[in-house]
């Protein structure tokens, strides 16, 4: 759970040791110049140390049983069980514009609560909206509910009224080639700012960052266009976008007007003239994704890759192979040379690892596509998985961290308020600790990841069979990345079972 620091600089880690001993809380005070650091609002509260192998064991079998069941099935079941929808009401965008400017508005007050109100990272509101409202509880809704950021986001709002205030503009539209390798340095830079750098929680710190790329990124959509630049260097819509493929909900655009254009599903640029909402199987929209070029397929695997690596390195074994002492935490100032090394190992190891199973795929299949055309398409599997691996990781820091900002966005300055009726709320941090609950919450995780894991093995079936059509070719294609996806089922149960220090 997360403790509360009062005008100091903190880092906790916590850790609770085999057959439910009570929780060890270390908090290590640690000054560096020139801004305080802060311990991560998202650290993980407690470590669960449950009969694991057999979860691990069981998580294995059911991901490999998917893969069985699902090359048993007739050919045309792929396609069948996607296409169902379910209707439900149509509406349209006349508000979005509205909803954009009134997050533009929240988000410059959060600037200004970050840059004026509380040195607190558990009081002030900026590092709680982005840490644990933004990264953690819109990424869950947008997997469960479509793209709310595109409504949500604080750029198209503004964009619009700069547009019409001084009318239609010549954009340079950005070469082909260029991809959307811009959105993969800025999500390298945004990982490693959050998982690397010594106070990412640090209020004033936070709020210079934030400020500045909101700045940067409203420039860069004055110059090259709203929609291409939202397509190709601002990583958060990227992210969205592609989560947001996995939803519950799919809508289907009705004509656009002014100039606009159906990109995948999302509304950028231009207006619709309505759209109806359906009801459709969780991934079904990952069915017809058009295949990643390059720099998308590095996108998602960035994506899964820093997620995955946050829970690594802050475990015993991590930590023991550079010869720390996790009950003796030096802090993340002593550990970012080892942490950026890690963020870019992970990564190169999963897109290695990734690359020899499509190529491994091919072979055994014979297949006449080329690696880029195959990994492309078969990169969308990755989705559930990395959408999992977040919800799991950083579920008991939205369950306590949500709390504490509820109570911050009543007072955002600090100064007495209670626009909510939130301020004085009491903080239940038993929502992540305590041994019943805690038998519950690592259960749900593992479910979690078990989860996302047999349905990227049925995503990867449907796409495989876009490959293959022949039954046979289509299962020995998957079948190396069914055994990827079987290991890394066992790589997150283990990260979430094994000793981890803050």
């Amino acid at each position: 759970m997360s403790g509360r620091t009062e005008g100091g600089a903190v880092e906790h880690c916590q850790n609770q040791v085999a057959h439910l001993l009570p929780c060890l809380l270390l908090v290590l005070a640690l000054a560096i110049p020139p801004t305080p650091a802060f311990a991560h609002a998202s650290d993980r509260g407690h470590v669960l140390l449950l009969p694991t192998g057999y979860y691990v064991a069981g998580g294995a079998l059911a991901v490999a049983a998917s893969f069985l069941v699902l090359a048993l099935l007739p050919s045309d079941f792929p396609t069948r069980f996607w296409r169902r929808r379910l209707p439900l009401f149509a509406f349209g965008d006349g508000a979005r514009a509205t909803v954009s400017l009134i997050s533009f508005a929240g988000f410059a007050i959060l600037v200004a609560a970050g840059l004026f109100g509380s040195r607190d990272p558990l009081s002030n509101p900026l590092p709680l909206a982005i840490w644990t409202l933004l990264w953690v509880g819109l990424v869950l809704l947008q997997g469960l509910l479509g793209n709310l950021w595109s409504w949500l986001n604080p750029w198209y709002g503004p964009w619009l009224v700069i547009s019409g205030l001084f009318g239609a503009r010549e954009t340079w539209r950005p070469p082909p080639w260029l991809g959307c390798w811009p959105a993969v340095v800025l999500f390298f830079t945004f990982a490693w700012f959050e998982l690397i750098d010594p106070a990412p929680d640090d209020p004033a710190r936070l709020a210079w960052a934030a400020g500045l790329y909101w700045l940067l990124s409203f420039a860069a959509m004055l110059v090259f266009g709203y929609r291409d630049w939202s397509r190709r260097g601002e990583f958060l819509t990227v992210f969205f976008a592609m989560v947001a493929r996995f939803a519950l909900l799919e809508r289907n655009e009705g004509k656009r007007n002014e100039g606009g254009r159906n990109e995948g599903g999302r509304n950028e640029g231009g207006r619709n003239e309505g759209g109806r909402l359906s009801l459709c199987w969780p991934g079904a929209k990952l069915s017809d994704a058009a295949p990643l070029s390059l720099s998308g397929i590095a996108f998602l695997l960035l994506a899964l890759s820093s997620v995955s690596f946050d829970g690594l390195s802050k475990t015993f074994f991590w930590l023991g192979l550079f010869g720390l002492n996790p009950l003796e935490f030096p802090g993340r100032t002593a550990t970012i040379g080892i942490g950026t090394l890690g963020l870019v190992l992970m990564f190169v190891l999963l897109a290695a690892a990734f690359i020899v199973a499509i190529v491994l795929g091919q072979r055994l299949a014979g297949s006449p596509h080329s690696l880029g055309q195959a990994a492309g398409l078969l990169v969308w599997s990755i989705v559930p998985i990395a959408l999992a691996y977040h919800v799991a990781h950083y579920l008991t820091a939205l369950l306590v961290d949500g709390q504490y900002a509820m109570a911050a966005l009543s007072d955002p300055f600090a100064l007495g308020w209670n626009l909510f009726g939130t301020a004085d709320m009491r903080i239940e941090a038993g929502a992540a600790a305590g041994a019943g609950l805690a038998w519950w919450l690592w259960n749900f995780q593992a479910g979690v990841i078990i989860t996302g894991h047999m349905l990227a093995v049925l995503v990867a079936h449907g796409l495989a069979w876009r490959l293959h059509p022949v039954p046979a070719r289509a299962a020995l294609s998957q079948s190396p990345l069914t055994v990827l996806m079987i290991a890394y089922t066992v790589f997150g149960l283990w990260l979430l079972a094994t000793p981890a220090a803050g």
